[in-house]
């Protein structure tokens, strides 16, 4: 094994998809609790006086509780680094999450045991399927009353395909929650209820389910019980075959709560162990591995302000191959010239520090001024167009308006930077001065408002318009003008310039794909 194949082999990047309220900005912070990236719950190191997750950074996320914008956090744990690519678990936000999961290996899926899976958790799973994204699932708040463990691995089965085998087994629940039997081990984990911001002790070693040691450490009932699940289990659940959870047909189920800090040792024992190490990425010229010489990567995502003390905007780039080092230059694809990146910089939530080094599955921050986009792809030399990053046709439409008049042009350029970041879909109509924002969920709005009076002093209103939706225009060029001569009325570009039809109603949008049907009308720009 080369030296650049040994240092990917130990690189682990994934995600954490989940419906909102199952515990996943918990488990996020416990992640790095046991990781060694803060040493209390809540707070980072040099840091103390924070006592939030590091993940929840935006002003709206820590009003309402909710994750909107995808993080990046580095640490290092069991002799590998892991990149931990923290989601928006609120569904009006989902686009992001869709663009972050083409940027990791694997995904933890975490479960509210009470609630089971739900609608977000759903449509997030189908998009890591349409990848073949290993998952593990993280069943989580044990400590609360929720469902039966077999009903959970059911449902797991039924509802979304997929072949369920436990890691752990649960012991109780609710208030009568013990621990876990680590079926793979073989070995008993108790749960101390002490405090939360603290590494509990490690697992009770026994010697299999029937060690007699157990009847002394659980009651009778329990142990019992315990006997005649696991046995059970066995017996009824496939064996973890580990190329079938890589293919994405099998998830291993751990059991635990976050909130506790139970379970989380053992997710992250089985990320080393089991969750794959940085995969070849598909670029439209060819297949890139991991372990080729020349450094290559594309941007998945865009955040403006990370720092408001400094107007930055940080271009995320996942690497696919290669040994990056700061001050090298790289092709831009897209633009077609070498740049020299002299201040890369590696995460932990809002904190950052310089890169100096890098590797395959890494993800580095490139500050730039509006140069980059979503997509983008960067190479030493070799052209490389990076696939499957994809921009959605927005689900609700609105005029926006700056209240006050004379800052029009200031609204103009701060909807350009949110666009550049795929913050929201924005509009310029061919006729008349108004800007219309698309967005997938209603909240946005709510954010957008709050980010632009915040981030570029600029109030404004957003204002129902007539328009339900909108469509890419792709066809050739001499269609796609004779279309816009005919109906400008109905027509508008992006941010790229690009054509975009602007739909009344359903009927409309029928009406033009009947009456040009040489031309596409796109839900999803790649």
């Amino acid at each position: 094994m080369s030296h650049l194949s040994e240092i990917t082999s130990k690189r682990r990047t994934f995600a954490i998809i989940s419906h909102p309220d199952a515990g996943k900005t918990t488990l996020t912070e416990k992640l790095l609790l046991f990781g060694g990236a803060i040493n209390q719950a809540g707070a980072v190191k040099a840091r103390g006086d924070s006592r939030r997750a590091r993940s929840d950074w935006m002003k709206v996320e820590q009003e309402r509780g909710i994750s909107v914008a995808s993080s990046v956090m580095t640490f290092d744990y069991g002799g590998c680094t892991f990149n931990l690519l923290d989601t928006p678990g609120h569904e009006d936000f989902s686009e992001d999450t869709y663009r972050v999961l083409t940027a990791v290996d694997s995904a933890v899926m975490v479960i509210d045991c009470a609630k089971g899976i739900e609608t977000q958790t759903k449509k997030l799973f189908e998009v890591c399927r349409l990848r073949d994204i290993p998952i593990m699932t993280f069943i989580n708040k044990m400590d609360r009353d929720g469902q039966d463990a077999f009903k959970l691995m059911a449902e797991i089965e039924q509802t979304l395909a997929l072949d369920a085998t436990p890691a752990v087994w649960p012991i109780g629940q609710g208030r009568d929650f013990r621990g876990c039997f680590d079926l793979m081990k073989d070995r008993l984990i108790l749960m101390a209820r002490g405090d939360k911001s603290t590494l509990p002790a490690h697992e009770t070693h026994i010697r299999g389910i029937a060690d007699p040691q157990l009847d002394a450490l659980l009651p009778a009932e329990q142990v019992a019980q315990l006997r005649a699940e696991v046995e059970l289990v066995r017996g009824a659940c496939p064996p973890f075959v580990r190329s079938s959870y890589l293919d994405g047909h099998m998830t291993p189920v751990f059991f635990g709560s976050a909130i506790h800090n139970f379970g989380i040792r053992e997710l992250l024992d089985a990320l080393v162990a089991l969750a794959p190490s940085p995969r070849p990425q598909t670029a439209a010229e060819r297949a890139v591995r991991p372990d080729e010489d020349k450094v290559s990567g594309f941007v998945f995502k865009i955040q403006a302000n990370m720092d408001p003390k400094h107007r930055d905007r940080i271009a995320f780039v996942r690497l696919c191959s290669g040994h990056f080092k700061r001050g090298m230059k790289l092709l831009h694809a897209r633009s077609g010239k070498m740049q020299m990146l002299h201040n890369p910089i590696l995460f932990l939530g809002q904190d950052r520090a310089v890169a100096e080094e890098a590797f395959a599955g890494d993800i580095v921050g490139l500050p730039n001024h509006g140069g980059y986009r979503i997509g983008d792809g960067f190479s030493e030399g070799e052209s490389l167009t990076f696939r499957g990053i994809p921009s959605f046709a927005p689900e609700l439409l609105q005029k926006v308006r700056a209240t006050d008049p004379l800052k029009a042009k200031h609204l103009g350029r701060a909807l350009e930077q949110i666009a550049e970041e795929s913050g929201a879909s924005i509009f310029k109509p061919v006729v008349g001065s108004d800007w219309i924002v698309g967005v997938i969920g209603g909240l946005q709005f709510e954010v957008l408002a709050d980010r632009i009076r915040t981030e570029f002093d600029v109030p404004v209103a957003f204002e129902p318009t007539s328009y339900l939706t909108a469509r890419w225009i792709a066809g050739s060029d001499a269609d796609v003008r004779r279309f816009c001569d005919a109906n400008r009325g109905c027509l508008a570009t992006d941010h790229d310039g690009e054509p975009v039809y602007l739909a009344r109603n359903a009927w409309h949008l029928g009406k033009v794909q009947e009456d040009y049907p040489a031309l596409s009308f796109l839900a999803v720009k790649n």
